[in-house]
């Protein structure tokens, strides 16, 4: 049966929701880690709450710190001597319409969601060649394959994920590296709470699809299950999953789908 267990894995935006879930999951299977994002005191409680915390190093990393990525990159193999796979969870939602939101919002989706995880991906990619091995395991979204309003920015940025990602597969395939993308419906956590709005600040509020959304510790199971399969791309969620299979073959119906939807 495959297995990720005693791996070592890199976690981006570790220190709450998606990224804290696949945290305590990984534990569970005596996977070495090493947690990053901004807030160092938020990966530390998550450390503490890992069943084998003595195996978990944390490291403070903000995306948007292209220049910093290669420092980043040394700084994380120093603590396991080598790393298996480089989950690129971190990233931030959006709630407004492109008519209303400020350019430089879109620029942050971009610098966030896209641009960082492309730089820190990068700074990782002589390891995995040197390697002969090695995984990127990219949270995307559905959002990432066909589009909603009010989302215009967080969609693009997903798409991009898409296209580098699909690309880095092919060239690297040879040198033994591996690509996942995991693309989550409505999962609950704090996405809609933090996703930007039209002036760049935080929403602040929950939102229906998201608080009945896949419970965070079912989609971590599940995400993990397709990274140790290798899969090319999973899709996890519920009846938002008919999407994709809409794009594909009906994209008018979709479009008149998403457009009669309530959420926002």
């Amino acid at each position: 049966m495959v297995s990720i267990e005693n791996k070592t894995v890199w976690i981006t935006g570790a220190s709450s929701g998606i990224g804290a879930a696949l945290a305590y999951e990984l534990s569970k299977s005596n996977c070495s880690l090493i947690l990053s994002a901004r807030n160092e005191a938020a990966l530390e409680r998550v450390k503490q709450g890992c069943r084998y915390p003595e195996k978990i190093a944390v490291l403070p990393l903000d995306l948007c710190a292209f220049d910093s990525m290669v420092k980043k990159a040394t700084k994380a193999l120093s603590f396991f001597g080598a790393i298996d796979v480089l989950i690129a969870n971190a990233g931030i939602s959006q709630r407004s319409l492109i008519i209303d939101t400020d350019f430089d919002v879109f620029k942050k989706l971009m610098d966030v969601n896209y641009l960082g995880t492309v730089a820190l991906s990068k700074a990782m990619l002589p390891h995995f060649i040197a390697s002969g091995k090695g995984q990127f395991a990219v949270v995307t979204s559905l959002m990432g394959k066909f589009g909603s309003p009010y989302r215009a920015g967080y969609c693009g940025a997903k798409h991009a994920l898409h296209g580098f990602f699909d690309v880095l597969r092919m060239e690297h395939e040879k040198d033994g590296i591996a690509v996942t993308l995991v693309c989550p419906g409505f999962v609950q956590t704090d996405v809609a709470k933090n996703a930007l709005t039209a002036d760049g600040s935080q929403q602040g509020s929950q939102d229906s699809a998201t608080e009945n959304g896949l419970p965070v510790t079912i989609f971590s199971k599940k995400m993990i299950h397709a990274i140790a399969r290798k899969k090319f791309e999973v899709y996890i969620g519920r009846k938002e999953l008919m999407g994709i299979y809409l794009k594909r073959f009906f994209p008018r119906i979709l479009h008149k789908v998403v457009l009669k939807s309530t959420v926002r």
